[in-house]
């Protein structure tokens, strides 16, 4: 919008408070607060839903990849074929075997369900989901025969387990006798814990040696799953149609939507729910910008007058009303990103702050699956979110503006 000196002259007065104004002007800052607070409250839940997703996916994904080969009964007795012919697909990152399997674990009296996972030493050893999250201990000690495992966290905590201390595994696949199967109990020792940040992960995993599981679990050389990694996640389902016909005699594929849907369409749909109902927040900023222009147009109505009959154009009070009106949007806007960007970069202090002052856990893993509030800002979204304000303002300047530029000087200074 091009305005001329004496426009930009007009405007910038217009903009400031004068005698008998004042009303008007706390009208207008309760409209850049709005602005504000709306844009802010937008970036912040859209970055951290964003960010909530992207860790939950990188850390999911990190853990059971971007597919999973499973066997019909739990077994996969000719991997090595599926693995070769899975890495020569194209899109196919990795095919990694491995064995999954839910059992029983207990330490110092207490019994916990766990999930017994069993990967290749280097498998283990290349996962930086697992290497950088170690706690204590190290994953170092663990070795084929060694009797040594790696536990989650909050595992450890359930079963006051510690590195150095024991647990033992109790398989239901046990060995038969005269009065029924006995399940088989295999002590192990604790030589790391680790903590991914994924609570459902870090309450339930024991990480062995590949060799070690299949001893376990008396599965001989078979695994249960090939674990498959692709260049892009979105794309998973056309690399997976061309392994279909090599997989479907002996087993199933499941990508990571399937394994997750509930989930991640959850947090989907929540993200849009937010999105549209904190939109309403700047709505009603848009709406406070039209009352305090019209609130203006009706105080300045002589001088409007007067600088109609000194040739000031009807598009040129238009222009005038439309740049305050937007002038304040813009403001608004600002504040808005520098609010946004303040609080995501303290966020875990904040809620560890009003955590303090409540005396309520307004973040348990238990319930968020991850360990700290994640955020992920997308510039795309960020500059969305100030088109649409400026969108909701410019538009909420229209009717003020229009009435602005049709004011009839002769009947406002009749009696003048």
């Amino acid at each position: 919008m091009i305005l001329n000196r004496h426009e930009r002259m007009i405007a910038r007065r217009y903009l400031l408070p004068h005698k008998g104004e004042g009303f008007i002007f706390v009208v207008a800052g309760f409209s850049v607060g709005a602005v504000a607070l709306g844009v802010a409250a937008l970036i912040i839940v859209m970055s951290v839903m964003n960010g909530f997703r992207a860790e939950l996916f990188d850390r999911i994904v990190g853990l059971n990849g971007h597919a999973l080969v499973q066997g019909y009964n739990g077994r996969l007795s000719d991997w090595e074929e599926i693995a070769d012919t899975a890495r020569e697909t194209p899109g196919v990152v990795s095919a990694l075997p491995l064995i999954e399997q839910p059992l029983m674990a207990s330490a110092s009296g207490r019994v916990e369900g766990v999930l017994v996972r069993g990967n290749r030493l280097e498998d283990i050893r290349n996962n930086p989901i697992i290497t950088q999250n170690v706690i204590a201990g190290s994953l170092a000690e663990l070795r084929p025969g060694s009797g040594n495992v790696a536990i989650g966290a909050r595992l450890a905590e359930m079963l006051a387990a510690y590195p150095g201390s024991e647990i033992s595994l109790i398989s239901p696949d046990g060995r038969p006798t005269p009065v029924g199967t006995v399940p088989r109990i295999v002590t192990y020792r604790v030589a790391a814990i680790f903590e991914v940040g994924v609570f459902d992960y870090d309450k339930a995993f024991v990480v062995m040696p590949m060799e070690d599981a299949q001893t376990l679990l008396m599965m001989g050389d078979d695994v249960a799953m090939i674990e498959l990694k692709v260049e892009d996640p979105d794309r998973v389902a056309d690399v997976l149609r061309r392994l279909q016909p090599v997989v479907q005699p002996v087993g199933v594929l499941v990508d990571w939507r399937q394994m997750n849907s509930a989930l991640f369409e959850a947090l989907e749909i929540e993200r849009v729910a937010m999105f549209v109902v904190l939109s309403i927040i700047i709505l009603v900023a848009a709406f406070n910008i039209a009352s305090s222009l019209i609130m203006l147009v009706r105080s300045k109505r002589r001088d409007i007058a007067i600088l109609r009959t000194m040739g000031a154009s009807r598009a040129g009070m238009t222009r005038i009303f439309m740049t305050v009106g937007l002038t304040i949007g813009v403001i608004g806007i600002l504040i808005g990103i520098a609010l946004g960007a303040m609080f995501l970069f303290f966020r875990q202090g904040v809620v560890d702050l009003i955590q303090a002052f409540s005396g309520q856990d307004l973040w348990d893993p238990s319930v968020r699956f991850l360990s700290e509030l994640p955020s992920k800002t997308d510039p795309i979204e960020v500059g969305a979110i100030v088109i649409v304000t400026v969108i909701l303002v410019f538009l909420a300047t229209l009717f003020p503006s229009r009435r602005a530029a049709a004011t009839d000087p002769v009947e406002v200074l009749r009696y003048e």
